[in-house]
């Protein structure tokens, strides 16, 4: 029996006899519902008819999901979990930031009193997209679990980062959050972009929070579009600045040689840049050219690190990267990792920012323009 069942949202009747073979066949299966953006509206009605089944459901509204190689811009992705979640909560994030470090230190409490240290367990949070400060957030739940979990997620919302509920279960379905689960007896997710880091480095003199508002200590698109002349010859201003960000994007450099990838997606009128990401005051920034198709290496570098390659594969797949790449090459590189795991059974959703590592089992960081893999 599928584990996974690619539906139209409208389609409630189909929708019930499948959750219904689940539940004979499963009866302690919960399931995970990805929905794309052009279906949002028909969230309720999946919740009624898995609350009238009476089926645990958690879910989340992503810009579009993909299966067997294509993205669709309608539907849902029904995913069973067999057994359902050990843990899992709708966090509302939409107060003061005393009031989410409140939210955040009891959650990570509650899961604390749910780990066994013999058990390998995966921390996989879904994020509206539009919560500031997520990497400090994942620092945050870092500082009181540790490595007693894996870490593992990704960004829902609309690809126009315009707010709209966009995390669900069976009562609630919410913007401004986190919807965090615990996997127990789970190895976590791999992550990869495969982004090269050039020579010529800068600084992020004055930022806020996802803005950059400086960089050496000048406007930071001033310095933006003087590097990308400099570094590859094209020249960039307010007019065109859309249409070519997000295949110039920031590199931030870690201690620990990891470069996390930071997509500029709005410029505003005082010359800051507004990427998806938060970027540290101070943090070592390199202009990236993101590559082409024919270099990127993500796929091999994805099937040597991941394990139970049989297993049904959730994957997460950058919005930024397939803007870059086209709908095309994306589509060909999620068939290019099937190939290379020998897997036909991947699917998942095309994310707005990602979490995991580049190390199995390493320190929570927030990406972009990645592929996060996981088993499920």
């Amino acid at each position: 029996m599928n584990s996974v069942i690619l539906s139209p949202l409208s389609d409630v009747a189909a929708i019930s006899d499948h959750i219904r073979q689940w539940q004979q066949a499963f009866p302690a299966s919960g399931v995970l519902a990805l929905v794309a953006e052009g279906s949002n509206t028909e969230v309720p009605a999946l919740q009624a008819c898995l609350n009238e089944l009476g089926v645990p459901l958690l879910g989340a509204v992503f810009p579009e999901i993909h299966h067997a190689g294509e993205f669709h811009r309608q539907g849902v992705l029904l995913i069973r979990l067999n057994p359902m979640c050990d843990f899992h909560r709708v966090v509302s994030l939409d107060g003061t930031q005393a009031e989410t470090d409140q939210a955040i230190e009891k959650l990570a409490g509650e899961l604390r009193d749910r780990l066994d240290d013999a058990e390998p367990a995966t921390l996989f949070m879904l994020f509206d997209a539009l919560v500031p400060k997520i990497g400090s957030i994942l620092e945050a739940l870092y500082l009181q679990l540790a490595e007693s979990v894996h870490y593992a997620g990704a960004n829902a919302g609309s690809e126009t980062f315009q707010p709209m509920p966009c995390l669900f279960d069976n009562d609630h379905f919410v913007q401004n959050g986190l919807l965090a689960m615990l996997l127990k007896s789970h190895d976590g997710a791999v992550l990869e972009h495969s982004y090269q880091v050039p020579d010529q480095l800068v600084a992020a003199t004055s930022t806020e929070g996802n803005c950059i508002v400086n960089i050496d200590w000048k406007p930071a698109f001033e310095i933006y579009r003087e590097k990308i002349q400099q570094l590859y010859g094209v020249e960039v201003n307010r007019e065109n600045f859309y249409d070519y960000a997000v295949h110039f994007p920031f590199g931030i450099l870690r201690a620990d040689d990891e470069v996390l990838v930071r997509i500029p997606v709005a410029l505003e009128e005082n010359g800051s840049l507004f990427c998806v990401g938060e970027v540290p005051e101070h943090a070592v920034l390199t202009l990236l050219e993101a590559p082409q198709w024919e270099a990127l290496k993500s796929t091999q570098i994805l099937a040597e690190r991941l394990v139970n390659k049989s297993k049904p594969m959730l994957t997460f797949y950058c919005a930024g990267r397939r803007l870059h790449l086209g709908e095309d090459a994306a589509a060909s590189e999620l068939c290019e990792l099937q190939q290379a795991i020998s897997n036909d059974q991947i699917f998942g959703a095309l994310s707005l920012g990602e979490i995991g590592s580049s190390q199995r089992g390493g320190y929570p960081l927030f990406h972009n323009a990645t592929l996060v893999c996981m088993s499920i």
